[in-house]
């Protein structure tokens, strides 16, 4: 868990520039970049409250997010009753219950932790799907998000809008994508599952311009199994087979990296 007094020990970046429209901050650490980030929600999250009187944010998972969720917590300065919460993806076909479900990572360590205004899960398990889509979408666009949290696939994916599938123009807020390969093998590597045939084959997503209209976007991505795709993502075209490097052309989008993911920059 994060520990509190390290509020008191913030440490600014190693370094800060521009790729593009993108901003990007650059820790020594993977827990120095979590806490910043934290900090840098957290002045999102009061000022959405005291200008609009809640704010609406859209979750990532997966370890990148682990210690910044924490952190983000025990920070203790923002008045979750007034925060509602959406998640970026869910897969298709498995319970609440199973251990590698979205709802059930964020369940335990953020509504369970803060009790939120509201807390909008994707149904992974809904028996008509396209209809889950409906009623997600519903939800998305009824007022702005004020922030949206992402994390970055080893293969550059956003949500799950996976390499050559990611439309940078998607009229749609979420929709039903099928999971990649390289997907598949990172979720066993992380141990969310056993084998490449226990992962889902398909998946709810938010589209890239769903995330990309949050009026604030943060996003992690430490640890050198990231420097790769970090590379690529800063360094590439602008393409959606590389979805990751829509975020160069984001303002309102900032990257937060250690020294591990960070590689030559």
């Amino acid at each position: 868990m994060a520990d509190p007094s390290n509020v008191s020990k913030l440490t600014p970046p190693l370094k800060v520039f521009s790729v593009d429209a993108l901003a990007v901050r650059l820790f020594a650490t993977a827990a120095e970049m979590a806490w910043d980030a934290a900090v840098v929600a957290s002045d999102i999250l009061e000022k959405a409250i005291a200008h609009r009187g809640e704010a609406r944010v859209l979750l990532a998972t997966g370890n990148s997010q682990i210690e910044f969720l924490e952190a983000a917590i025990a920070l203790n300065r923002v008045d979750w009753s007034r925060v509602v919460f959406f998640h970026l993806d869910e897969y298709l076909g498995i319970p609440a219950t199973h251990p590698a479900s979205f709802r059930s990572y964020l369940r335990d360590r953020v509504e369970n932790q803060v009790h939120p205004a509201a807390f909008h899960y994707i149904n992974g398990d809904a028996i008509e799907p396209l209809k889950e889509c409906d009623r997600y979408s519903q939800l998305l666009l009824e007022k702005p998000i004020d922030l949206c949290c992402l994390g970055v696939g080893e293969n550059g994916h956003l949500a799950f809008n996976e390499p050559g599938i990611a439309d940078f123009n998607d009229p749609y807020p979420i929709k039903l994508v099928k999971l990649a390969h390289a997907t598949h093998q990172q979720l066993v590597n992380q141990a969310q599952f056993p084998t490449l045939e226990s992962v889902p084959k398909y998946a709810f997503t938010l589209t890239i311009p769903q995330l990309c209209a949050a009026e604030n976007i943060i996003c992690l991505a430490p640890s050198r199994r990231k420097t790769q795709i970090v590379q690529q993502m800063l360094s590439n075209a602008i393409t959606p087979e590389i979805p990751a490097t829509i975020l160069r052309s984001q303002s309102h989008a900032t990257l937060f990296l250690d020294q591990d993911s960070a590689g030559e920059f």
